[in-house]
């Protein structure tokens, strides 16, 4: 590693994340988001990465989080539910980043509804992972450790 370490990542989760044990098990993995950050935080330690952790309802929030995520985060990890596949106002914001990003997705979406096969984050991240449950975390948190230079 360099004498500046990069290793700081933000976590994002979108709408209805916060009742994310409620949802479907067999698409969502059947655990809760404080679960799932729980798991996250393990492997993203494992892979010498610092994680930080937010999720809001709100669309705004979730934009103005990603205009402060420059100063305080050195890449990122995406998932944002619904949004993902129709929110430009979050695909500019995550553009306006400049950060590595990867998307992620619990479940397969290319394998269900047909509008969840667009994602208006094309473009704009470095990878998308989906359908590997909370495994892909750890691959996407693989993917950002290669990014920033701090995979061994």
């Amino acid at each position: 590693m360099t004498a500046t370490t990069r290793n700081r990542i933000a976590v994002l989760h979108g709408v209805n994340f916060d009742i994310l044990e409620r949802r479907n098990p067999e698409l969502y993995g059947g655990r809760s988001l404080s679960q799932l950050e729980h798991q996250i935080e393990g492997w993203a330690r494992a892979a010498k990465l610092e994680p930080i952790f937010f999720q809001t309802n709100h669309e705004g929030e979730f934009v103005e989080y990603l205009h402060r995520l420059p100063d305080i985060a050195d890449g990122s990890l995406i998932n944002a539910g619904a949004w993902t596949h129709y929110s430009r106002a979050i695909a500019d914001a995550l553009d306006v980043t400049g950060l590595p990003a990867v998307e992620v997705h619990l479940s397969d979406v290319e394998a269900r509804e047909d509008w969840r096969k667009v994602s208006v984050f094309d473009g704009l991240v470095v990878r998308k992972i989906s359908g590997k449950g909370a495994e892909g975390y750890r691959e996407a948190l693989d993917v950002l450790a290669h990014e920033l230079g701090v995979a061994s």
